[in-house]
């Protein structure tokens, strides 16, 4: 008998006196969607956190004594003192052709009350971008269907080009015209039942928009026919700062699975200045460090391990990255403009007082660059808009040189009667974005001078007269264009017939 009471006293000897708190956990504080978390000993950075009614955390702060956690979905339910359990899981999001056509928060969740989404495959919300051996150069265009971009400032499939300016420049418009394009593209190659037509699936994400701006961007994609091919990931200003941050990563991985898949993706995040705002201020709520106009010390690492998903792989697809940020008062020099601008392939900079002029859009060609230029252009629109770009920025520094005096010689005024011809024939409606082929038409008989007995303020009604003729009189010539994708001798000469016959007819 004492020998078995002498076990059991020494199995109590092992027991430790102190309960071990492991896998769950209490809140210890709770403000603005950030949980300040008590006992979770076992969690994971960037794991998912189980909250009672349903929310879910995600843990970014690992302390010693406790777990900062920010909170995806509603808070208000949520108090000190509540239990919470680890998942043992990331963040994922469900990924396919299921989401098209669709509006979903950041969780992928739908908000267009259209019923559930039938995904059954999911995407973790952060991955690591593919290397440098597994990526492939870009050289296949993806048009934006805006003349002064496409000819100019070209962006190819798996480039990630900036578009910056300030507020009420045209940022979202440009992006917008980019997806019904596509969409637009989309329809006559699938039509067509070329096997070699490669469609771009379109991804919009809304960081920080106010609802009646989402709203609106849906309905003008939902006119134009182009959200059958786009998902909105919608994540607006009323939503908690929690959400703005994760929903460009999870539009990043519902555009992956098209780029796994061997399919093209673009993908537009509007805007990372707002998803910098919302960073900065989880990050404050952590008690992290602030640094530089109080954003902490990682903002660079926030937007590059985003932008660096988008590539075009060796043997897959493709995910084209459209980032926007807004400026104040044209400073693209302030933090986060710059940090962005050193992570993408380019820029497109829309200037305020080009707007103001009715230059819409409104490019300043001088601040733009591609840096991957002529590599992602058809080579028809090289042929045709090759020198654009040097007249266009020799006519702006002219310009502001010819105010100050009024002799000019006759070489100086052909330069600017030139120039502004060319700025006149850029100018483009909204939502209309136009086929490359009537680019490359519209821009030969500009690089003809058939425009210049025309008087500059009629350039754009002459332009649109000369689309309507293309479009209407010389579709086969059109369709020859976009085959070929380059100009010869036997398009030239039908080109110089069709412009010919279009003078003629405008004259009278």
């Amino acid at each position: 008998m004492s020998t078995v009471l002498e076990q059991i006293e020494q199995q109590i000897a092992k027991l430790s006196n102190k309960a071990v708190k492991k896998n769950t956990g209490n809140i210890r504080a709770i403000a603005d969607g950030v949980a300040k978390l008590d006992g979770l000993s076992d969690v994971m950075f960037n794991e998912m956190v189980q909250f009672p009614g349903g929310a879910i955390g995600i843990a970014l702060n690992l302390e010693e004594d406790e777990v900062g956690c920010v909170i995806l979905g509603d808070v208000s339910q949520l108090k000190e003192g509540d239990e919470v359990q680890t998942t043992g899981r990331l963040l994922s999001v469900p990924v396919g052709k299921a989401l098209l056509g669709r509006v979903v928060d950041a969780l992928g969740r739908p908000v267009d009350g259209k019923g559930p989404i039938d995904s059954q495959e999911f995407y973790p919300v952060e991955k690591i971008a593919p290397g440098i051996i597994v990526r492939k150069s870009v050289s296949q265009p993806l048009f934006t269907g805006i003349m002064a971009i496409d000819s100019m400032i070209p962006i190819g499939r798996g480039q990630r080009e900036l578009i910056i300016g300030d507020r009420g420049t045209g940022k979202t418009t440009v992006v917008i015209d980019t997806i019904i394009n596509q969409a637009k593209i989309n329809r006559v190659g699938l039509a067509s039942g070329d096997p070699k037509f490669r469609p771009v699936y379109s991804i919009y994400v809304a960081v920080g928009q106010k609802n009646s701006n989402i709203v609106r961007t849906i309905a003008a994609l939902e006119f134009a026919g182009a959200l059958e091919y786009t998902t909105i990931v919608a994540a607006p200003a009323a939503d908690n700062p929690a959400n703005q941050y994760i929903a460009p990563y999870a539009g990043a991985a519902m555009g992956e699975w098209f780029m796994e898949n061997g399919l093209d993706a673009l993908i537009v995040y509007d805007d990372l200045s707002k998803h910098a705002v919302a960073y900065r201020q989880i990050s404050l709520v952590l008690k992290r460090p602030s640094g530089r106009e109080a954003y902490p010390g990682d903002v660079f690492y926030l937007h590059s391990r985003l932008l660096e998903r988008a590539a075009r792989l060796d043997g897959k697809g493709s995910l084209t990255a459209l980032p926007i940020v807004e400026t104040l008062a044209g400073d693209v020099s302030a933090y986060i403009p710059t940090n962005i601008i050193s992570i993408t392939d380019g820029q497109i900079f829309l200037e305020t007082d080009l707007f103001n002029q009715g230059i819409r859009p409104a490019v300043n060609v001088g601040l733009s660059v591609s840096r991957v230029g002529s590599a992602a252009q058809l080579k028809a629109t090289k042929q045709v808009g090759g020198k654009l770009k040097g007249e266009l920025a020799q006519f702006r520094e002219l310009a502001a040189f010819a105010q100050f005096g009024s002799d000019l010689d006759a070489k100086t005024k052909a330069q600017l009667d030139r120039g502004s011809r060319i700025v006149e024939l850029f100018k483009q409606p909204q939502l209309n974005p136009l086929p490359i082929e009537l680019q490359v038409a519209v821009l030969w008989a500009m690089q003809k001078n058939y425009f210049d007995p025309i008087d500059v303020k009629k350039i754009v009604d002459a332009a649109n007269k000369l689309k309507t003729f293309f479009t209407t009189r010389n579709d086969a010539l059109l369709a020859k264009i976009r085959t070929k994708a380059a100009l010869d001798a036997e398009i030239e000469a039908e080109l110089k017939t069709a412009c010919d016959e279009w003078k003629a007819t405008y004259a009278a």
